[in-house]
């Protein structure tokens, strides 16, 4: 399956970019914790499709991105210029700001850290990396128990991947489907 986004620093800038626009400095444990959270429900959103080529290993606090932790070290890089995102992962980084953006960078450490892959990677140590496989099958069962417990609410995943809303140029919500002409038969003249 291809990866959705070319470059991990695509929704590195996408998140701080969105963290701006809503006037908050976004901390690097915060970004990172994202970036991770972001990968994981991607993935059991989309059949264990990966957002970016990346790979999570723990810090002394949780699941950092090495080559994201090293070329943020001093900064935002001012000559990387981000690569335009399809609809799709702006529809899901919104979903994901809108679900885990309020939380502060110490709330998301600690939820992370009770996670899994995240948790036996820790206990093995620093640098360890958290394998994509486990990632996917925790977030997957994960989601799976939290429907299993609420029959007809909407599952963790779905409270990150929400079906846009569109509405009327009344206001009204309307439900939307694309739009696909009907097959027309040309018949021949005798």
């Amino acid at each position: 399956m291809p990866i959705a986004v070319k470059s991990s620093l695509d929704v590195v800038f996408w998140l701080t970019d969105q963290a701006l626009n809503d006037r908050e400095y976004i901390q690097p444990q915060k970004l990172h914790r994202l970036l991770y959270l972001s990968q994981a429900y991607f993935a059991v959103a989309y059949n264990g499709r990966k957002l970016m080529p990346a790979t999570f290993v723990t810090d002394a606090f949780g699941p950092v991105e090495p080559t994201v932790f090293h070329t943020l070290a001093y900064g935002r890089p001012l000559m990387i210029e981000g690569n335009p995102l399809s609809d799709q992962v702006n529809h899901f980084l919104g979903g994901i700001w809108r679900r885990f953006g309020q939380y502060s960078p110490d709330q998301l450490t600690k939820k992370v850290a009770e996670h899994a892959p995240v948790a036996m990677a820790m206990a093995k140590g620093i640098n360890e990396e958290i394998p994509f496989a486990e990632m996917v099958a925790y977030y997957t069962q994960e989601a799976a128990a939290r429907s299993a417990k609420t029959p007809g609410k909407v599952d963790h995943v779905d409270s990150v991947v929400k079906p846009r809303v569109l509405r009327s140029q009344t206001g009204k919500a309307v439900a939307v489907a694309a739009w696909k002409p009907k097959a027309v038969t040309v018949k021949k003249d005798e």
